[in-house]
């Protein structure tokens, strides 16, 4: 199932006070310790990046929120997972829950991905398609597009696609996460 590794592990993305996002990080790490849940949640990531400005002259790296009000749950949603994220100091919810206790949807690999590199942090690419496949494009310029892969760069994470373009086959080079088998 897209956006599942192999222990059911998933991302969501938890609904917080804008402002509070490292105080919810901090409290549910806390519960977490405290109430042994570290085999249900694994990674909870505040969105930001790094911005470089130029202020007198002088480069000041300035750390920015992606997302401010939200934080990123990497879990295997459990019911009692569920209620301890939902229920901790300065959550409001989470997000793609359609409510009455309904459980949210988890983030899929092709949402989580470019927001995990854009943080510098390194995720492994799951290919489950090889060099001769045919391949649907999911998101950019060639979405629902299909084609056949030509050749798959693991270390750049991307894969050469032949894709029939205005009458021609182009070779277009894609990101993995953007194609699907």
């Amino acid at each position: 199932m897209p956006g599942m590794n192999e222990e059911g592990r998933r991302w969501y993305v938890v609904n917080t006070y804008s402002g509070h996002e490292n105080k919810v990080k901090e409290n549910l790490e806390k519960r977490v310790e405290s109430m042994g849940l570290q085999d249900c949640l694994f990674n909870i990531v505040i969105p930001e990046h790094v911005e470089t400005e130029i202020k007198d002259g002088k480069k000041i790296n300035k750390t920015k929120n992606m997302w401010p009000g939200y934080v990123l749950v990497e879990m295997i949603m459990t019911d009692e997972a569920w209620y301890i994220v939902r229920n901790t100091s300065g959550v409001t919810g989470f997000i793609g829950s359609s409510g009455g206790g309904a459980k949210p949807f988890p983030l899929q690999n092709h949402e989580i991905e470019p927001i995990l590199k854009k943080m510098g942090i390194r995720t492994s690419v799951e290919v489950n398609y090889t060099v001769g496949d045919e391949v649907t494009v999911l998101s950019g310029p060639m979405a629902g597009k299909t084609g056949k892969v030509e050749s798959i760069d693991l270390e750049k994470e991307t894969a050469t696609v032949l894709i029939e373009f205005l009458g021609n086959v182009t070779p277009v080079d894609i990101e993995l996460i953007q194609l699907e088998k």
